[in-house]
């Protein structure tokens, strides 16, 4: 009988039943495996976080499924620092850093085995291997992972043998794992500020993923553009569709809920209901990313005219935000201010805003009292990588007070919303929405725009209409 089901048809487990399932299985115990290639990077990120806690052991959860309604589960996602450190994606484990006298750490991932098949605890339940999927064994896990794998269900016996250990633990991840462990908050607080700012510059293997989901999320906004006729006929709910279809195709999923707002929705920061009307002779702020299979997302955004071309005023905004983009662009480079770009695109917006009689100038006093904020709304971008806001528990000095490196991937990502019923502004204004968004990675001289692939300009967005949309 299926584990939590009141209303079964099935009244028990005859015991001739159970003896049956038990025998006749296959030994599938893969022995051929090699450490995955992110492995030895997951090492280095390991030692890294090891150098900054000598001592102490370090607990990083990776979390485990989450009820979306009665019993059924959201699709899982482990904790972003989990995966990076490991480079596993299994669900209910955990990693542990046991401190050495040297200073060093000792890795152990603790990990959920195979059910055995001498109970009836791999086919009874919704979480039961036979209903979820075969998980990798222990063994199998160390060849993958590179390191040392243990039982999850020990891992409260093998913390309490050494009680006085001084432990720190991410929390808000696996709560039944805090409960085990005697741990200071603000100390913990201090663990997840480097787990998270561990992230902030990518190394080469990451560096690759991120290129992948890019280049993949613009298969995805040309499969959008090719299919717009179909969302003119449907609503917003064909635009989602199409470009989650390429997602799962060519990665895991989307790396956040697609944003795909036509007309008005535009002007909505997070719209996601995608529920409305696609119309001619009004705009789609597409913002969307495909997530890799190992987790690493893009996060893209194009504004198009849906009848292909745009109205003069259409233009006049997209242009606005095109040249703020630019300027925030130019500021992305080695050993600038992480605040540089986004300055450098407000002020560019602030001074546009001014120009046409919105706000008062001169624009200095605009963008210094943040006037600006009622049509631009955000910020100008964030890091990227395994989180599409990713490193955003790291230290402020380290983030947004700090200064850009070379490997830090940052999106760049102005825009200009007039709401609906703003009366500030004139008639034919509102409800037009306006973003441009691009993924782009600090080189040692400069930067490089990952997803230049798709274009920006808005004769080259009209350009590009025409050849896949007709």
């Amino acid at each position: 009988m299926a584990k939590g089901r009141k209303n079964s048809l099935y009244r028990g487990i005859p015991d001739e039943l159970s003896a049956l399932m038990r025998t006749g299985w296959a030994d599938t115990e893969r022995r051929d495996l090699t450490p995955t290639g992110q492995a030895p990077y997951a090492a280095r990120r390991r030692a890294a976080l090891s150098a900054r806690f000598p001592g102490e052991r370090l607990v990083v959860p990776s979390g485990g499924l989450k009820i979306r309604s009665n019993d059924s589960h959201y699709a899982y996602r482990p904790y972003t620092g989990y995966v990076h450190l490991t480079g596993d994606q299994a669900r209910d484990g955990a990693l542990v850093l046991e401190p050495r006298p040297d200073g060093g750490h000792d890795a152990h991932c603790y990990q959920l085995p195979r059910d055995s098949r001498d109970s009836d605890e791999f086919w009874t339940g919704y979480t039961a291997e036979l209903w979820m999927g075969r998980r990798r064994t222990l063994a199998e896990s160390e060849l993958v992972l590179g390191m040392e794998c243990r039982d999850i269900r020990t891992i409260a016996e093998d913390l309490a043998k050494s009680t006085r250990t001084p432990t720190r633990v991410v929390r808000g991840v696996d709560p039944s794992l805090e409960a085990v462990l005697a741990t200071d908050e603000e100390r913990d607080d201090e663990f997840e500020e480097a787990v998270s700012g561990l992230r902030l510059v990518k190394d080469e293997w990451e560096t690759a993923e991120l290129r992948r989901a890019v280049d993949a999320t613009v298969r995805g906004f040309t499969d959008v553009v090719r299919e717009l006729s179909q969302a003119i006929a449907t609503s917003e709910r064909w635009i989602e569709g199409t470009f989650f279809r390429r997602a799962r195709v060519e990665g895991n999923t989307v790396g956040y809920g697609s944003i795909c707002a036509a007309g008005e929705h535009a002007t909505i920061m997070h719209w996601q209901d995608n529920d409305g009307p696609v119309r001619p002779g009004e705009l789609l702020l597409l913002d969307a990313g495909v997530e890799t299979h190992t987790l690493y997302t893009a996060d893209v955004t194009r504004t198009l005219p849906i009848k292909g071309t745009f109205t003069p005023l259409q233009r006049e905004i997209y242009d606005a935000v095109y040249e703020a983009q630019e300027a925030g662009m130019a500021a992305v480079k080695p050993g600038a201010h992480y605040r540089d770009f986004h300055e450098a695109a407000q002020r560019s917006l602030a001074a546009r805003l001014v120009e046409w009689g919105f706000l008062d100038g001169p624009a200095e006093r605009v963008y210094e009292l943040d006037l600006q904020r009622r049509f631009t709304m955000a910020g100008t971008g964030h890091m990227l990588g395994l989180d599409v806001h990713d490193c955003a528990q790291a230290r402020n000095g380290a983030y947004i007070d700090g200064v850009l490196e070379a490997g830090m991937c940052l999106t760049v990502e102005p825009g200009l919303y007039f709401q609906p019923d703003d009366l500030t502004v004139p008639e034919e204004w509102r409800g037009i929405g306006v973003r441009i968004e691009d993924d782009v990675l600090v080189t040692a001289d400069g930067n490089e725009n990952l997803s230049a692939a798709l274009p920006r300009s808005a004769d080259q967005v009209e350009a590009w209409m025409r050849e896949f949309a007709g």
